[in-house]
């Protein structure tokens, strides 16, 4: 997936189109990933002051959503379910398979909403149920 850039004015603009919204902190994380890939630093100031909210308020949204980034994304994302359902079907024995052989790409989740075929991972956005180590590297390519 490609991503813009970032920068302040970019980031403004993004920000404009969320002035009449009810709670828009969350939103406006959620727009400056999908536009520059992860929250930049210097969006937590940016979201506050945009939206007369204190950094501390705005740093506690981006802290409690695990699906946020603070840094660019790798090549690849692979995110792996680790909720009950999932760990109950292997899912922890499979995470630390996954983290050795592809480090950094790899993020824990938790629920896909594909408990039936767990253990589920998310490679570059597409569901793999039923994961495994092979089904994971063949998604990657």
């Amino acid at each position: 997936m490609k991503y813009s850039p970032f920068s302040q004015e970019a980031a403004l603009g993004l920000l404009a189109s969320l002035r009449e919204e009810k709670g828009p902190v969350l939103m406006a994380l959620q727009l400056m990933q999908s536009e520059f890939g992860y929250v930049d630093k210097a969006c937590v100031e940016l979201i506050a002051n945009f939206f007369n909210k204190s950094r501390a308020d705005v740093h506690g949204v981006l802290t409690f959503y695990h699906d946020l980034r603070t840094m660019p994304p790798t090549e690849h994302q692979i995110s792996l379910c680790v909720a009950e359902a999932c760990q109950a079907v292997g899912a922890r024995e499979l995470e630390l398979a996954v983290k050795n052989k592809f480090g950094d790409e790899v993020q824990n989740a938790y629920c896909f909403g594909n408990c039936a075929l767990g253990p589920a991972v998310m490679v570059d956005g597409k569901l793999i149920g039923r994961a495994s180590l092979e089904k994971i590297s063949a998604a990657r390519l």
